[in-house]
């Protein structure tokens, strides 16, 4: 197979003419290609007045193809083999089911990987189904009722259910297509398997994860859902069963492996764990604001003439300011026509989150504006005190905001000039529990919030607009990534021998895709099968 790279086209150019374009880069005629597949496609928006399409394709010839290859001297053109995955041999020889905690994209993958070598994993998921989660959350988001079990962290799919379903990533792994054929075969749209930036929409996310639980349980595996686990069950630094909690009914489960995805929400297991003697390590992470815009003018900002072109769509951005302090600022989740998400899971705690649908076709632009923030800017040296760290920026806010679960908002001219906001202009806020305008500095810490301030001038010299007045800061975002990271061998197992931490929750990952590939990586560890 040989892939062409740098094959471009006009906002007006149909894709059937990446036939004879591919055949023009390689000096045949069109006739001897006998198939062509898109490996990626991009926008190339560098130059607002030549805004156009970039690919990358596949193309099987009927010809020698390294003759081919060898001759094309563009340096376009290299011979490449199909991607396949190739699971690794199953060492295994214990006879006990292994066990998945938590049902979140880490969880799934090492759920499928376990259940597609045979054997058949036990997955346990403290929340709801997808579809009564989504009841419960929307029920949170309207009503204002939390359940601190069935929300926007907890549930079958984990938080990145209800997000924008962003799968891009900036790590490399083989493993990235076996996950991004998996999510298509579950439902996800085609151009995930070769856009540069996929994404899959809330709204289909909740087909996706339903159909890969469907696959799990066809290949033998379970996963029961409103399970809590509660307790290791560990003798002489291994790992001997687990405890959990369904319907405050108790129930121990034997097992000599077991994965823990358990999401960077499960602040509760996190502690039941460190109170075990598991060796835990702080870790940094971030805090801030999601920053709303009109979408249109992200679109003027990044496409030019070309922004209401119906090939393009709603334009995205990702924007970093490093030599601020140490970590810097930067832009995170960017959601083109999204909405920003009220995300609590705990009582008296606002965070704030964003989503988008398939289409992206809302009103506006959002984007998490977060600031790195370092374990010596924690309260204390305690392993956990990152934790509390968030937990606390959370309650003031729920405070701040009328202690009602609104989320506190800012206009962006009115923060930059450190006054309080007092009416709205012309960006409605999306937050769906709604918010209580006033001065974020009264919630966010003194650093994170003035790093913003100074990251919102120079990044309106980046994409014209970022700094617009009546742009609304709406806060806090904590939840990022985990603020802790659970230690682990080269064999990916902690000092209790037999337990895997995986993805987020852990400490080792960041997003859907890395998360994934996380448990991919686990779940080969148990079959690997050392200690």
């Amino acid at each position: 197979m040989i892939r062409i790279n740098e094959i471009k086209l006009s906002l007006d150019e149909d894709e059937n003419i990446l036939k004879s374009k591919a055949a023009k880069a390689l000096r045949i005629n069109e006739k001897y290609i006998k198939s062509l597949t898109i490996f990626k496609k991009s926008i190339d928006a560098r130059k607002k007045e030549d805004v156009h399409f970039t690919y990358s394709v596949d193309v099987q010839i009927a010809l020698d193809e390294n003759q081919i290859v060898a001759k094309c001297k563009s340096g376009k053109a290299q011979l490449v083999l199909p991607y396949k995955y190739e699971p690794p041999v199953n060492n295994r020889k214990s006879s006990f089911r292994p066990i998945v905690v938590g049902f979140g994209p880490a969880g799934m993958f090492a759920g499928l990987i376990l259940a597609e070598a045979g054997l058949k994993p036990l997955i346990l998921e403290r929340g709801k189904n997808v579809d009564d989660r989504k009841k419960d959350v929307n029920k949170f988001w309207q009503e204002r009722v939390l359940d601190e079990e069935s929300n926007v962290q907890f549930g079958e799919g984990g938080a990145g259910t209800f997000s924008d379903g962003k799968l891009t990533t900036g790590i490399k792994s083989p493993f990235i297509r076996k996950i991004l054929e998996e999510l298509y075969e579950a439902g996800a749209p085609e151009e995930i398997l070769y856009s540069s930036k996929p994404h899959i929409g809330t709204d289909r996310l909740t087909v996706v994860v339903k159909n890969i639980r469907k696959k799990i349980e066809r290949l033998g595996g379970e996963v029961r859902l409103e399970c809590k686990v509660e307790n290791l069950i560990c003798a002489n630094g291994v790992i001997h069963g687990i405890t959990y909690s369904h319907h405050s009914k108790s129930v121990d489960i034997e097992t000599d492996s077991v994965i823990l995805a358990i999401g960077h929400s499960a602040r509760d297991t996190v502690e039941m764990l460190y109170s075990m003697g598991v060796e835990i390590i702080q870790k940094p992470f971030s805090v801030g604001a999601r920053i709303e815009h009109p979408q249109s003018l992200i679109n003027k900002a990044q496409y030019g003439k070309f922004a209401n072109h119906k090939k393009l769509g709603a334009a995205d951005y990702k924007l970093s300011c490093h030599k601020l302090h140490e970590r810097g600022a930067y832009t995170f989740c960017m959601c083109p026509g999204g909405t920003v998400v009220a995300a609590a899971s705990e009582k008296e705690g606002v965070i704030v989150n964003g989503m988008s649908s398939l289409a992206r076709d809302g009103e506006n632009a959002n984007s998490a504006l977060l600031v790195g923030i370092e374990p010596k800017d924690f309260p204390s040296e305690h392993p956990l005190s990152g934790i509390y760290y968030q937990r606390e920026i959370e309650h003031n806010a729920y405070i701040l905001a009328g202690s009602n679960y609104k989320a506190p908002a800012q206009l962006v001219g009115d923060f930059l000039k450190g006054i309080e906001s007092k009416a709205l202009g012309n960006v409605n806020p999306t937050c769906p529990t709604g918010v209580t305008l006033t001065n974020l500095d009264e919630c966010l810490p003194q650093k994170v919030s003035a790093t913003m301030k100074s990251a919102i001038v120079e990044m309106d010299k980046k994409l014209c607009g970022f700094n617009l007045y009546d742009a609304v800061l709406t806060a806090p975002e904590t939840r990022s990534s985990s603020s802790v990271r659970i230690l682990r061998d080269e064999f990916l197992q902690c000092n209790i021998r037999g337990v895997y931490p995986c993805g987020e929750g852990a400490g080792y990952a960041g997003g859907i895709i890395s998360a994934a590939v996380d448990g991919v990586k686990c779940a080969h560890a148990v079959l690997d099968d050392k200690f």
